[in-house]
Formats: C-alpha cells, sequence, structure tokens
C-alpha cells in the first residue's frame, strides 16, 4: 500500500487552497509511485478531501489501492533564519492556515492548476491520448516501439519556484524540509500516466531508446509573460540565438531562477502563483522517425553527370546528378522527408566509375516506411538501374549508422585505380613512355589545383603513385594505367597544373601533356558487403 501521511497534510491543505492539482500535489508530497498518478483525477480529489477531513492531532495515513510505495523525501529540520522570513515588499506572504477543509476543495475543484497549467489535468484524459494517436495513426509511419516526448511552456518552471517557496515557509514552521530536488518533475509524472495510455492505444510498448519520436508541445499564452522579469534580474542568462524564436528558452529560464536570489524573486513573482483562466493548449502534436542507412556501389557511365547537383550563384548547370538519380527512387519508397548523400570520394563531372563501382551511403531523413525485405531492396535496386543508362547501382542494402563509418576509415590508406588518355605536343614511340612500367612509389608534391582552390584550402600535400602501366596508342596518343594513394589529383599528375604538382607525366616525358578522357577503375574499399544480385 502506498500513502500521504500526517506530514504531507501541510503541503496538501495550502496547495490545494492555491487551487493546485491532484497529481501536482503528489509531486510536491514527493510520491515516487507511477500507478497512483494514474487513478482518475476524481478520485485523487476524492482522496485528497477525506485526508483533509481525518483527524490532524492523529497520525492517520490515506492509502492507495496500489502495491508499489512512494518514494518520500522529506526530512526533518530545524528552522534557519533567511530570505524565507520575510514579509510582503519583496518576500513570502503570510499563508493562510485552512480551517475549513471544504473550503480548500471547492476553490481547487473547478480551477486550472496554477502550477502545471492543466497538463497533469486535461492533457492526462482519454480524449487526448486518442488525439494524439489519431495523429499518429495517420501519419502512416512503421514503427515498433515509441519515444515519448514532451516540450513544456517554460512559465512553468518559475510557478513551481513559486509553489515551492511558500511551501518551504510553511514545512519551516513545522520544523520539517522540503527541498526542490524532493519534487518528482512534471515532466516526469505526465510520462508515466501518458505512457501506458499511448501504448495501448497504439499497440506497441514505449522505450526510451526508440527512433519513433511521437512529441507535443504545449503553450500558454495567457502566461507567456511570467519569465520576462527574469531578463531584468539576470540579462546573462536571456541571449538571442539564430534558431530560437523567443531567449525564453526552459534552459534560459532554469538558468535563471537557479541564479536570482529568492528575495528577487518574490519582489516580482506571487507565491502561491495564482490560477489561470485558461488551459494549456497543445500546440503541435508530431511524429518523427529516426533516420534510415542505405548503401551500395554506383558505376556512373556518363562524362556529363556530375556526383552532386551542379549549381553555381543559384543556376543549375546540369539537369541531374548520381545522387539524384539515386535519391529520387529512395525518397519515394521510404517515404522520407529528405536524404543526406555521401560517398568514398568523388569523380569530377567528365570522368567515369566503372569497375565494381563507387562504395555511397545514403541517410533518409524521417523516413514512413522503415522495413525492406531483402528482396524489395532487390528490386528497388533493378528500378534504379532501369531508369537511367547514365548510372547503375549493386550491392543495395540496409545499413546502421555505425557501419557508415567503415566507409570514411583509411580514406587516406585506400587505392584507387585510374585509366587516362593521354596527349602529347611531341610525337612520341612506345620506347619513349615505357620507362614509366618500371616507376614504382614514385612521391608527388601537389599543390591545391586551381581549378578546386574556390572550395579547398591552400596547402601542399604528399601523394603517392604506387604503380604505372602505359598503353601506346599512337605519336601522341597513350593510355595510362594508374594505381595511387586516395587523394591524388590525376589531371594535374598529368598536365602538371603550371608547375603546381611535381613532378608530374609532362615534366617525366619532357614535353607538354594533357588529359582527353579519366576513368575510375576501382576504388579499393571492402565495404559495403557484397551481395549476391
Amino acid at each position: 500500500m502506498s500513502s500521504l501521511t500526517e506530514k504531507d497534510r501541510p503541503i496538501v491543505q495550502l496547495l490545494l487552497n492555491a487551487g493546485t492539482c491532484p497529481r501536482c500535489i503528489l509531486r510536491f508530497c514527493s510520491v515516487g509511485s507511477q500507478m497512483l498518478y494514474r487513478h482518475p483525477y476524481k478520485d485523487l480529489m476524492k482522496v485528497l478531501k477525506e485526508f483533509l477531513k481525518n483527524n490532524p492531532e492523529k497520525e492517520d495515513t490515506v492509502c492507495f489501492d496500489v502495491v508499489d510505495p512512494p518514494c518520500k523525501k522529506v526530512r526533518l529540520e530545524h528552522p534557519e533564519e533567511g530570505p524565507e522570513d520575510l514579509n510582503h515588499n519583496g518576500a513570502l506572504p503570510q499563508i493562510p492556515q485552512v480551517n475549513d477543509e471544504n473550503t480548500a476543495v471547492e476553490n481547487s475543484a473547478v480551477k486550472v492548476c496554477n502550477v502545471c497549467l492543466g497538463i497533469l489535468q486535461e492533457f492526462c484524459e482519454a480524449d487526448f491520448v486518442k488525439k494524439v494517436c489519431q495523429k499518429v495513426n495517420s501519419a502512416d509511419y512503421q514503427f515498433t516501439s515509441f519515444v515519448f516526448s514532451v516540450s513544456l511552456p517554460p512559465q512553468l518552471s518559475v510557478r513551481e519556484r513559486a509553489a515551492w517557496l511558500v511551501l518551504k515557509q510553511e514545512m519551516r514552521n513545522l520544523g520539517l524540509s522540503l527541498s526542490k530536488d524532493d519534487i518528482v518533475q512534471l515532466k516526469e509524472a505526465y510520462k508515466w500516466i501518458i505512457h501506458p495510455q499511448l501504448s495501448e492505444e497504439l499497440g506497441v510498448p514505449a522505450d526510451g531508446k526508440s527512433l519513433f519520436e511521437v512529441s507535443v508541445v504545449f503553450a500558454h499564452s495567457e502566461t507567456d509573460e511570467e519569465c520576462h522579469f527574469l531578463a531584468t534580474a539576470c540579462p546573462d542568462c536571456f541571449k538571442p540565438a539564430k534558431n530560437k524564436q523567443s531567449v525564453f528558452t526552459r534552459m534560459a529560464v532554469i538558468k535563471a531562477l537557479e541564479k536570482i536570489k529568492e528575495e528577487d524573486f518574490l519582489k516580482h513573482f506571487p507565491c502561491p502563483p495564482s490560477s489561470p483562466k485558461n488551459l494549456c493548449v497543445a500546440l503541435e502534436i508530431q511524429c518523427n522517425n529516426g533516420a534510415v542507412f542505405v548503401a551500395g556501389r554506383y558505376n556512373k557511365y556518363s562524362r556529363n553527370l556530375p556526383q552532386t547537383p551542379w549549381i553555381i550563384d543559384g543556376e543549375r548547370k546540369l539537369e541531374s546528378s548520381v545522387e539524384e538519380l539515386i535519391s529520387e527512387h529512395l525518397i519515394t519508397e521510404f517515404r522520407a522527408d529528405s536524404f543526406n548523400f555521401s560517398s568514398s570520394g568523388r569523380e569530377d563531372v567528365d570522368v567515369r566509375t566503372l569497375g565494381n563501382g563507387r562504395p555511397f551511403a545514403i541517410e533518409l531523413v524521417n523516413p514512413r516506411r522503415i522495413h525492406f525485405t531483402a528482396e524489395e531492396m532487390k528490386r528497388l535496386q533493378q528500378t534504379i538501374n532501369t531508369s537511367s543508362d547514365k548510372i547503375q547501382v549493386r550491392d543495395l542494402q540496409l545499413v546502421t549508422r555505425e557501419a557508415i563509418g567503415r566507409m570514411k576509415e583509411g580514406e587516406e590508406e585506400k587505392t584507387k585505380t585510374y585509366s587516362a588518355l593521354i596527349w602529347t605536343d611531341k610525337a612520341i614511340q612506345k620506347e619513349d613512355i615505357a620507362f614509366l612500367d618500371d616507376i614504382k612509389e614514385l612521391k608527388l608534391d601537389q599543390k591545391t589545383p586551381l581549378r578546386v582552390l574556390h572550395r579547398r584550402p591552400l596547402a601542399v600535400r604528399c601523394r603517392i603513385i604506387h604503380t604505372m602501366r602505359s598503353e601506346y596508342i599512337d605519336e601522341h596518343h597513350f593510355r595510362l594505367h594508374l594505381k595511387t594513394q586516395a587523394g591524388t589529383y590525376i589531371k594535374e599528375f598529368v598536365h602538371g597544373d603550371f608547375g603546381r604538382t611535381k613532378p608530374n607525366i609532362g615534366s617525366l616525358l619532357n614535353r607538354t601533356a594533357d588529359i582527353l578522357e579519366l576513368d575510375v577503375e576501382s576504388v579499393d574499399v571492402d565495404w559495403p558487403p557484397t551481395l549476391d544480385n
């Protein structure tokens, strides 16, 4: 059994008289049993009425029919001198004792709670739970569990502080103490009540680690300005932020409440707080699924296709890109809001990617659908491949966020294989280029190329050409196959970039050289796993 004891009588009496709801009274009585908060509102009020009617001279208790015992934290303490003893020209008023318990009950029965502004009243009822669940179901998400989050108006922290200060004085007068840390947090109590109702209605368990979030944002315009006095008392706590509509955020208000002196607080805010005319409103009810990650490898067969959208000064240069040709199908099938594309390196718009392709990963943000079988992923891959002759994907699969890190691991250590078609100004014979085949582990110093200087910092990077193999075509053309360190600028290695890459093919051949075509033949990263497609 769980109970309120005689020590809780002054808390119950004072708060009921001030217009506080039964569940907030349980919070201030340090009741930590979740089941108690789930009792119907009318039943809780009735129990508190009976508690106040008991003879205060006896060590009576009021019992709730639950097994889980409450967490009681009220401590004995000798009264001390301090700002709590001040009277009201900036201090606590003398709280009249409620001699007629019926008066307290009558005053609190019809009022919006002066502490939670109705959060633990109207918004714990079945009608509101059904409203939330209707919103969830209409959004048509796939989920097997949920996590519930709630955003409360920042002025609730101010009102709770005001109620606590008045209780603090009352308890001290009785030789007791109530620390603000003893009070059960409003958000915690609300979740205790709402979780089982949502779980039953949605048919899935509440799980703090779930990727599917149901969130409710509460607001109370009637009391919005109650935090404003804190900005005068503690201006350092309220600084504008680019992504915040108001400086009066919950964290800023809490910080100011920790900083402000009690006597200054009491000068500006009534203790206990008055009851508002209106309830809070649920400003937003939103759903959000955690991101899903899809990985694979892509081949690019076009020499007129960028990896990502090519936009300069707001103007689009080419109609499509690799990431768009892949992601448009994923966005549709996963019904996601947006995506983020990443890959193991990138190729220029005029460079093809052949062989087994380049590893890529796409983060799908807030997807409605998250469950796909291997067969469904295979069909999705086929859909992408038949939609364009410019790209192909393989090994398309769902992966975890952590697994994507493997794609980026060893970015500098991995190797890449290229095939370059090279032109020379002076005629060459096969024997003129044969020596290139014998060069191993050639070290280059590459200053940031002029063509990327607008988006990359100026630096000299040391890169290695591991091997080369030449293939003579005619007296002005040959093909060069290279295996290089990742991050090597191949075009600049061929033409020298006005001497910014040393050595280069031009300097090695002692003539002007330029690159006509470049293909990526392999990206040597063993990820994602190869599938039997």
